[in-house]
């Protein structure tokens, strides 16, 4: 091989060799190192130029395969370096703590209650043939529509509106489900998101919890008779997340997810209470699985009590 072609290629592939070691490295992968490996090349070749007999256009071709080079390089260890930054911003707002409690003056707070009624006649509950499983033993009826002298019963009532930027602290103690006579207990159950939903199973039989919810994540677990409880949490705000037992196909209950711990279910009587308020201007909602959902717009004082009733027809209305 001639000469001058011989040192061009020597030149190239050390030029090829420094590229692929700024890449390598993993703390020179920045711009300036790769414009400081070029310099440096440039000036250990330099020398070499001036006592060589190359033609010029063979030490052009070489300068050019240098910047070439160079320049790869640089953009393969800037390419290198954002990945980097770009994972390590990641990884710092992943590893940020959750947002402290808004704090409430508790010498102001308020309290909206109230009772929630059903206009009309209700339909009697239908009874539920468990014959099919001998573990389940006893009377069962269905919980569609709980009314007791007008009084409505397993309407979860929340504000939905009015709170705004304030965040909470999520609960250390869990809610409890109990499934007991072949029937979830409560048929209508409030969470705060993140918190602890404590699954007991009383029964003698096996049951199959199974929430099919649209903003959460769904999950199908058995639970054997006297076996360990099992522990769930709900990452997102959800009204009316149905939960099913695949073993026993009339077992049926909701859970309401909220991100404030401003909520109620109404018992047998139809009453409500919400503690704790923060004085302002708030939006309450009344949702029933099967009447849909009612609002009303309450303002409260600071150490007001205020009575809030609904009412639901028959239909929804």
């Amino acid at each position: 091989m001639p000469e001058d072609k011989l040192h061009s290629s020597r030149i190239t592939q050390e030029v090829e060799d420094r590229g692929r070691i700024c890449i390598l490295k993993k703390h020179s992968s920045s711009r300036r190192s790769a414009r400081s490996e070029f310099e440096k090349l440039k000036k250990e070749v330099e020398p070499q130029r001036k006592g060589d007999t190359m033609k010029k256009t063979t030490w052009t071709f070489a300068t050019f395969t240098l910047a070439l080079c160079a320049l790869l390089a640089l953009a393969a260890c800037s390419k290198k370096e954002n990945t980097e930054q770009s994972s390590n911003t990641s990884a710092e707002q992943q590893a940020q703590p959750a947002a402290p409690a808004t704090p409430i003056d508790p010498a102001t707070v308020a309290t909206v209650n109230g009772t929630v009624k059903f206009d009309g006649t209700a339909p009697k509950a239908a009874k539920i043939d468990m014959s099919q499983d001998p573990g389940c033993k006893g009377t069962n009826e269905a919980e569609t529509l709980v009314v007791s002298g007008g009084d409505l019963a397993n309407v979860f009532v929340y504000v939905k509106d009015g709170l705004g930027s304030r965040t909470f602290d999520t609960p250390k103690d869990p809610v409890v489900l109990e499934q007991k006579g072949c029937q979830y207990h409560p048929h209508v159950l409030g969470v705060m998101t993140g918190q602890t939903v404590d699954i007991k199973n009383t029964d003698p039989t096996t049951h199959n919890i199974h929430p099919t919810p649209k903003d959460n994540r769904e999950w199908n677990e058995s639970q054997p008779p006297s076996s360990a409880d099992i522990q769930k949490t709900f990452a997102r705000e959800e009204i009316m997340l149905p939960v099913k037992c695949n073993q026993h196909p009339w077992m049926k209950m909701y859970v309401n997810v909220v991100k404030s711990p401003f909520y109620a279910v109404t018992d047998k009587s139809g009453k409500y209470e919400i503690k704790g308020l923060p004085p302002g201007d708030y939006t309450i909602a009344f949702v029933h699985e099967k009447l849909g959902e009612q609002d009303q717009k309450v303002t409260v004082a600071a150490k007001e009590t205020k009575t809030v009733d609904q009412s639901f027809k028959a239909g929804g209305e």
